[in-house]
């Protein structure tokens, strides 16, 4: 039996939520929320689903709900429907303060539901790519690059885009951190729309990343360094190279990925989670780490500004 689903919030990201869970064989998309009920209108009809006028109507008609509001929001809608018993997926990040973040986890696990935090590249086919061939990561450098979104503008470039590689690099790394260096720059907006953190671990790693959405090109890459062997990888092409020492010479080879599109297998893992029961791959409590390195970021570069 398929999952009933929602979506609250059908702005650029909601819309491709409620396109592929159109689409999954394993969820009824039984309706959309959005506080402009016009576009959730447009939206509904170009997805054969309905708009609903009123957030608790579509509580009441969900098992599980995608919520991809601005971020300030989240805490409120997420709680709205685990206190209704209705599994969460929450956008990244899962709120704008560590506090908000934590209260929403208890709550998840106080009614024993799915709370997903929507950290799109954990489902990326490169990452099974970098699971397998890492086990003792010493430097991580990432890129993450694009042009001015005109979206997501009541946060920064460092919670907007680099809090992707933030997560990710705290999953691979796996051990506490030691120190943060950063800087970010404003540019088009009241907060830094560029901006790059260093950070050290505890076990020795140390993490270079760079996140700029005033850039003319988009990039999302990342590159991995451990004792045998160096990874170079692309999100966005889901393509990537392994370099590993042979005799005097560096070896190259082709990391072959099998490509699909991150948002469904994000989505798919989701709808499954919730019809099972089962712990999501980006936990609420992963999803409240990241956010906190994210934030003392962002706290380091507006006391130097």
């Amino acid at each position: 039996m398929s999952v009933k689903v929602g979506v609250v919030g059908v702005g650029a990201i909601g819309r491709n939520h409620a396109r592929i869970y159109s689409e999954l064989e394993s969820a009824e998309l039984v309706g959309i929320y959005d506080a402009n009920l016009e576009h959730a209108q447009a939206v509904a009809a170009e997805f054969n689903t309905e708009a609903v006028a009123d957030l608790e109507e579509l509580v009441s008609r969900v098992d599980a709900a995608s919520v991809s509001t601005p971020t300030i929001t989240h805490r409120e809608i997420a709680s709205k429907l685990l206190n209704a018993g209705k599994h969460v997926l929450v956008e990244k990040p899962i709120s704008d303060s560590v506090d908000d973040a934590r209260a929403i986890i208890d709550l998840a696990n106080e009614k024993g539901l799915v709370l997903q935090v929507g950290h799109i590249e954990r489902f990326n086919p490169v990452m099974s790519q970098l699971e397998e061939r890492l086990d003792s990561p010493k430097f991580i450098e990432c890129h993450r690059l694009s042009p001015f979104p005109k979206r997501s503008l009541d946060i920064g470039v460092v919670l907007d885009l680099m809090i992707h590689d933030l997560e990710i690099v705290l999953h691979l790394v796996n051990s506490p951190v030691a120190s943060i260096d950063a800087v970010g720059i404003k540019v088009l907006t009241r907060r830094e729309d560029i901006a790059n953190a260093r950070i050290r671990f505890e076990n020795g790693c140390v993490a270079n990343i760079t996140a700029s959405r005033i850039s003319p090109e988009r990039m999302r890459k990342i590159r991995v360094f451990q004792s045998d062997a160096y990874l170079s990888l692309d999100y966005q092409d889901q393509s990537g190279w392994i370099y590993r020492k042979d005799g005097m010479e560096i070896g190259r080879e082709e990391v072959r990925v099998e490509k699909d599109e991150p948002l469904k297998c994000e989505l798919s893992a989701f709808v499954d989670c919730a019809a099972k029961g089962e712990q999501p791959k980006v936990s609420g409590q992963q999803g409240a780490a990241a956010l906190d390195v994210a934030l003392e970021i962002t706290r380091i570069i507006e006391e130097s500004a």
